[in-house]
């Protein structure tokens, strides 16, 4: 018996909290690492380049997360398949999970590169490029097209790596990528003096070098899952779960995207490009503690998925509860160092008076009520993990559409730029109550199933002792 079928039936037997730590840390320290993706780029980008090319970069940065989204989509929802399955112990279904996602992702991977190859200035128009920093998005955003198959396949390999127990090997990709981005990072832009592309091509050959380590996992006989004939056929009923159950995040990454060019148009229409810096920088500071909220979230995702397929409810409850804890614990302090200590943070990334002066207040509006967000984040997931679709894509879709649109829209009529700061504080705090909200129903509906099953449990006992006439 492979190694790791023994290490997925310790996800319905072993204490809670242990995998947590088991699963959550090595995700939590990955997504860290994976921050600094944006974080080094930025650095580098803002003190070495200027923040007319830091401006550019969060321009390019929905477009890139867009294109990311759909790598997301087959990733999360094949890795919730593959924990359910093997909650179910149906180890064949499984592999054949890890040959779509392949498949999938080199297809999805090519439809967006040509797309977005053939309309990428207009894009970029319409993300809030102004003549002065279109130039820089567009440098960025070649090479990440080109090579978006690798983060396709990079992302998509990792979610299946944690769910298919190891958490471990997942981690050290993130770590390898990481570590070459932050070796080539300054010898592309600075050495070869290339700028921002040369920091999206560091970032791209960083990525490219975590899938080898991937393969040397999957081309192994001896893993659970691995490669083999028969696994590469298109198998319609995985394709269509993977993509109703990954959908989710996908929306929510859309959604995101298209928040943030209606933002980035308002910032500029209201601030001008070093608006647009500044919430670039604000974004880079929460992406890091977002990133570790993820981490939990991941954790989280293969035990929960696990149990629910086990049929194991409350063991699926309690991770829920201990991960939403941890978030909120992590959302608190970015409440924190936002109010207490906002210029430190934005001094980072830049050393612009202008940019400085734009960026400190407008921290503080926006992560005034962050400690809230952790909770709304692992609530959304926790649907996500369970194969709930509809339930994740309508809590995903709040936030973005229902709120926070419509109020950055509105808000700068009366506040201007204010107002647009103010949206995202808004947006979050009815977003959490929306997902309090729903949360509580469903907690109903599992006690309720659970009550079933138990008394389904005593009766069939009862009957068991009772002696024969």
């Amino acid at each position: 018996m492979p190694k790791n079928v023994t290490d997925t039936l310790t996800l319905g037997t072993a204490p809670i909290g242990q995998l947590l730590r088991q699963y959550a840390l090595p995700a939590i320290i990955a997504m860290t690492a994976s921050s600094l993706y944006n974080i080094v780029d930025s650095v580098f980008i803002g003190h070495g380049v200027g923040a007319l090319a830091l401006s550019g970069l969060t321009v390019a940065k929905p477009f890139m997360d867009i294109c990311a989204a759909f790598g997301s989509m087959v990733g999360v929802g094949a890795s919730t398949l593959v924990a359910i399955k093997l909650g179910q112990k149906d180890y064949e279904s499984a592999r054949r999970v890890l040959g779509n996602v392949i498949v999938l992702n080199i297809l999805l991977s090519a439809i967006v590169t040509i797309i977005g190859l053939i309309f990428l200035d207009p894009i970029l128009r319409l993300f809030g490029a102004s003549d002065d920093t279109l130039r820089y998005a567009h440098d960025y955003m070649v090479p990440i097209l080109v090579c978006n198959v690798m983060t396709h396949i990079y992302f998509g390999l990792n979610n299946v790596l944690r769910s298919s127990g190891h958490p471990r090997s997942s981690m050290i990709a993130t770590i390898v990528a990481v570590t070459t981005n932050i070796i080539l990072d300054p010898i592309f832009i600075f050495g070869l003096k290339m700028g921002v592309r040369g920091a999206a091509i560091a970032t791209m050959i960083s990525q490219a070098v975590a899938v080898v380590w991937q393969l040397t996992i999957f081309l192994n006989p001896k893993e659970l899952l691995h490669f083999h004939r028969g696994m590469w056929r298109l198998d319609k009923t995985i394709v269509l779960d993977s993509l109703a159950i990954g959908l989710s995040p996908f929306l929510m990454n859309i959604a995101h995207s298209v928040v943030v060019i209606i933002i980035n148009n308002q910032l500029k229409s209201y601030g001008g490009d070093m608006a647009i810096a500044a919430y670039g920088v604000i974004n880079r500071v929460t992406f890091v503690f977002a990133m570790i909220v993820m981490g939990l979230n991941q954790g989280m995702q293969p035990i929960a998925g696990y149990n629910y397929g086990a049929k194991k409810y409350d063991r699926m409850l309690s991770v829920f509860r201990l991960t939403a804890i941890w978030a909120t614990v992590v959302t608190t302090l970015v409440f924190l160092l936002a109010e207490l200590c906002p210029t430190m943070l934005v001094e980072l990334f830049t050393h612009d008076r202008a940019l400085i002066d734009m960026s400190v207040p407008a921290m503080r509006i926006v992560l005034c009520v962050f400690f809230c967000t952790g909770f709304q984040m692992v609530t959304g997931n926790f649907f996500t993990s369970i194969g709930m679709a509809g339930k994740a894509i309508f809590l995903s879709l709040t936030r973005q559409v229902l709120y926070l649109i419509p109020l950055t829209l509105t808000l700068p009529l009366l506040f201007s730029v204010n107002g647009v700061w103010a949206s995202l504080p808004v947006s979050d705090l009815l977003s959490a109550i929306t997902a309090l909200i729903m949360l509580m129903v469903q907690l109903r509906q599992f006690r309720r199933a659970h009550a079933a099953q138990s008394a389904a449990a005593q009766d069939s006992a009862l009957e068991m002792t009772e002696p024969e006439a």
